[in-house]
């Protein structure tokens, strides 16, 4: 207790009187309102030590008063009438009062178990503040980066993590997970483009087949891809299952990727191909067969032909002098094809075509489906960037011209369809945009800006034509996605043999490379639909067929093939 003088006992001593009375009343009340703003000083105060020592126990003292005099119930008169030898009493008669302890200022290792969840609860209900919770966001950050590099069993066989090391691993996890992010986007722009009664079902396979995709690409495909050994060098790997986690000290000197990030960046992508069949195969394919396509596919088919061009030096192709930078025949067209073989083996959607020809079954939301090409969008800056595989002065620049396809696609598509269709069409502003996006993805580092610029442009007007030309060979394809990946993705592919900078023929350089990406676009395309085909028919004959029946079509894949509706208090329309 810190020593008073007289003086400063009858200071307190008055202050304390004063907060207990109200104004303008003769009666000594407790002033609540003023009790708590004082205990919560005292708090403040004794928590962060921002009052010096004696101002908090003075603090302490005119609470400590202002309780003992308000339930003594003195009158204004009797407090002046009071001698100093009463006040001095009755000083220490409330500095015997003891203060009653906040809840959560007790200790939890000394506190009953009976009130340790009160302490904890309240504890937590302080973690509030803007800058509390600044500082707990970075705490997932930490661990995550911690657990990342799995480092804690090996640190000390394991030298000190270079900034490079640190700063190459980091870039490829944010890439990482925009890829992923972009499962969000595609299921959006199906299910806006697609009709209500279908919803929950294109829902559910976009969400499901990133998780198929992860699992059969961890258990097979990443090794197939890049770690076994060759068993037709060039063309196939085998050999075990799974990949090995390990980060060797080469790795942080060389300031290479570990095999953890590389894995989930590369599985990003190897879910995208799975993705882009099920817009074509929308409407009118059962679960079951498209769940079992989607885990061989993304398991053993993917792997095999990427490993063709993404392992540097050794793949037939890559060897060959084959540019794909990003994926445009790697990932899009490969997808595309395969579900276009899909698509033709289940036919139309009844309705599709009367008398021959392509009648418009228009998309349920095209606010979802508009979001979703924005969040295609910035994934897209995983998608590119990130293929550089490092933090390097290249990527801003392969940023710029990914920026630079898609906005050139979205004003082609807006204006290719205006032409044709006499009004802007929002689905071809969208698809013009994604088309943009897939153009520039095989030779986004190779190509000057204005190139760039051109290349997605042509983009999008090929994208409107497409369509067109795709309803017209009675291929339904309820998205526009082979129009966007497969016809954008052949046309990126042999765009690098037109506009690359050190390679391309309208840059001086001769016919040699465009002739290789012919090649390439027609590896990608006969392995695709020819092992494609085999699968469905395969999967088929176990289900039955790969398409619902008529009525569940026609009542919806929702009840049909998952018994519930995406809008239950909204009726459905055919």
């Amino acid at each position: 207790m810190l020593r008073k003088s007289p003086a400063s006992c009858d200071t307190l001593f008055n202050r304390g009187m004063s907060l207990a009375m109200r104004e303008g009343k003769g009666r000594l009340t407790a002033h609540h309102e003023t009790l708590a703003r004082l205990d919560a000083t005292e708090r403040r105060s004794r928590a962060g030590r921002r009052l010096p020592l004696h101002q908090i126990q003075s603090v302490r003292i005119q609470i400590s008063i202002m309780r003992y005099v308000s339930e003594a119930r003195f009158t204004c008169a009797g407090r002046s009438a009071l001698s100093r030898s009463k006040r001095m009493t009755l000083f220490s008669l409330a500095m015997s009062q003891p203060l009653s302890r906040p809840p959560w200022k007790a200790s939890l290792p000394t506190t009953s178990l009976r009130k340790a969840p009160q302490l904890l609860f309240a504890r937590l209900k302080r973690l509030t503040s803007s800058t509390t919770l600044t500082w707990l966001a970075c705490v997932p950050v930490a661990f995550l980066g911690l657990g990342l590099f799995n480092l804690a069993a090996k640190a000390a066989e394991l030298p000190e993590l270079t900034p490079g090391f640190l700063a190459n691993n980091l870039f490829l996890l944010i890439c990482a997970v925009l890829v992923i992010f972009m499962n969000a986007g595609f299921a959006m722009v199906e299910a806006g483009l697609c009709r209500q009664k279908n919803a929950v079902n294109i829902l559910a396979k976009n969400l499901i087949v990133f998780a198929l995709a992860v699992t059969a690409y961890w258990f097979i495909g990443y090794k197939i891809m890049y770690n076994a050994d060759w068993v037709i060098p060039g063309w196939l790997k085998f050999g075990g299952f799974f990949f090995d986690p390990a980060v060797t000290p080469e790795m942080i000197k060389e300031a290479k990727l570990v095999p953890s990030v590389d894995f989930l960046f590369q599985a990003a992508f190897a879910g995208t191909a799975a993705t882009i069949v099920s817009g074509l195969v929308a409407e009118r394919i059962k679960f079951g067969p498209f769940v079992i396509f989607s885990l061989i596919l993304v398991g053993l088919i993917y792997p095999i032909s990427g490993s063709w061009q993404w392992n540097v030096g050794e793949g037939w192709l890559n060897k060959l002098g084959f540019i794909d930078f990003a994926g445009s025949s790697v990932v899009h067209s490969f997808g595309a094809w395969s579900g276009l073989v899909g698509a033709m083996l289940l036919g139309p959607r009844i309705g599709k075509f009367v008398d021959n020809k392509p009648q418009a079954i228009p998309g349920h939301n095209l606010a979802i489906a508009t979001l979703g090409c924005l969040i295609l969008w910035i994934g897209w800056y995983g998608f590119n960037p990130g293929s550089w595989l490092s933090m390097a002065p290249e990527v801003p620049y392969i940023a710029v011209t990914t920026t630079l396809g898609g906005a050139a696609g979205g004003i082609a598509g807006t204006i290719t369809s205006q032409v044709t269709g006499g009004k802007p069409d929002l689905t071809m502003t969208i698809n013009g945009i994604l088309a943009g996006l897939v153009g520039i993805t095989a030779g986004c580092d190779g190509y000057s800006m204005p190139a760039a610029w051109v290349v997605g442009f042509i983009s999008g007007v090929l994208v409107v034509f497409s369509v067109m030309i795709v309803d017209s060979l009675k291929i339904d394809d309820p998205v526009g996605a082979f129009s966007v990946h497969g016809t954008c993705g052949i046309w990126a592919t042999l765009a690098v043999g037109l506009f690359n900078t050190d390679k391309g023929l309208l840059t001086g350089h001769g016919f040699g490379q465009l002739g290789l990406q012919f090649v390439g676009v027609l590896a990608f395309a006969l392995f695709s639909i020819i092992t494609s085909f085999i699968l469905w028919k395969v999967i088929g004959s176990f289900y039955g067929g790969i398409r619902v029946t008529e009525p569940e079509e026609v009542e919806g894949l929702d009840i049909g093939e998952h018994g519930m509706e995406a809008y239950p208090d909204f009726a459905s329309t055919p």
